[in-house]
């Protein structure tokens, strides 16, 4: 089976963006894995608020990005990009269905709703956090719609010379709802 992975660069205080949905703090100068995490991947999970911010990016904000298969989660949009597949209903089922199908790993690339909601269903297998050091002091946090607790196993970690440490952590199967 697919795992959904949720690869995210966050604050040291946990921000996933700053005050004003900017991300100029993430570190661009090294790869920071991204080229092996790529190899893992042939789909992605956005929201509507991350992927209107994906249409205005290019490939210098993405390097090496490769073709994926995208689903955009919305209850608002009507209409998406040729060759994106919009899921406006039925998340959950959605989410068993591509996952349980044929192909890689699916990158849930963002937003913090769809986050929440996938973790609140237990439909996240990974989580990699790209912790940058840096205090935003507010700003939209990694999880901040979440009910319930939910355990995590630290998996994996990397450091690198810039400060910023990879932070790869597990799901408790157990613990899933």
């Amino acid at each position: 089976m697919r795992k959904v992975i949720l690869q995210v660069a966050v604050s040291l205080d946990g921000y996933i963006e700053g005050p004003n949905g900017e991300y100029d703090w993430c570190f661009t100068d090294q790869d920071y894995g991204m080229s092996d995490f790529y190899k893992r991947i042939d789909s992605m999970f956005i929201g509507r608020k991350s992927y209107e911010l994906l249409l205005t990016m290019d490939d210098a904000d993405m390097p090496g990005l490769p073709e994926l298969t995208t689903y955009v989660f919305s209850t608002t949009l009507t209409d998406v990009k040729p060759g994106v597949i919009l899921i406006s209903e039925e998340t959950e089922a959605a989410v068993k269905q591509i996952k349980s199908g044929p192909g890689k790993d699916i990158w849930l690339f963002g937003g913090a709703d769809l986050t929440a909601s996938l973790l609140s269903l237990g439909l996240i297998d990974e989580i990699i956090l790209a912790v940058h050091p840096i205090l935003l002091g507010a700003g939209k946090p990694l999880a901040g719609n979440l009910k319930n607790r939910i355990p995590l196993t630290l998996a994996d970690t990397k450091t690198y010379s810039s400060g910023l440490v990879m932070l790869t952590y597990t799901l408790d199967q157990k613990c899933r709802l």
